[in-house]
């Protein structure tokens, strides 16, 4: 195992530009943010990834992950997240394949904000091309190109949304880029 590289070289400062980061993706789907950029975490975790669970989450946060042991020991010193399967987890980590939408914590409708966020790493994101977004927080459309996103992940999107207000929150993470996708937007292919 390696040893654990720094976090946030200024958690307070650092953790208040990602929050305002992640807030601006979640009201405005699609809109590609920056966040992340000093951190080194263990690989395979991106910056955007790690600065999004260094901010959101805490030893009160239950955690799923497949990133390894590195970047559990990495996210577990610097969050103290406990770690529990995915189904009743909070925050839920995907570097490679992402769990069904269904396989985790939808809420319910007496609190729909039961429902999981997925932090999904992807390859790329890019405005202006690829998806088609509507609905809350986007005017008319927004456009999305999203790089590496799993096999059949719109239609799975699209399954998500049924439930609504309950479902799943996803934040693309790319690099030290992110994107949100709250469940209450709609996606068609670009």
């Amino acid at each position: 195992m390696s040893s654990l590289t720094p976090g946030f070289a200024d958690p307070v400062l650092d953790g208040q530009a990602t929050f305002r980061a992640v807030l601006e993706a979640m009201s405005r789907p699609g809109r590609v943010q920056r966040a992340g950029g000093a951190l080194r975490p263990p690989a395979p975790l991106n910056r955007a990834a790690a600065a999004v669970l260094l901010t959101l989450a805490d030893a009160d946060t239950p955690f799923a992950h497949d990133a390894g042991p590195d970047a559990e020991a990495w996210l577990r010193f610097h969050c103290g997240m406990p770690l529990v399967p995915a189904a009743s987890a909070a925050f839920v980590l995907a570097t490679g394949a992402a769990p069904a939408f269904s396989a985790l914590a939808q809420g319910s409708e007496e609190e729909p904000q039961g429902g999981a966020t997925l932090v999904l790493q992807v390859a790329a994101l890019a405005e202006g091309e690829g998806w088609r977004l509507t609905g809350p927080g986007i005017e008319h459309e927004h456009r999305l190109r999203v790089d590496g996103a799993p096999a059949g992940f719109l239609a799975a999107w699209a399954a998500n949304r049924v439930g609504f207000p309950c479902g799943v929150d996803v934040v693309l993470c790319a690099g030290d880029r992110l994107a949100a996708l709250p469940r209450s937007v709609m996606i068609a292919e670009g």
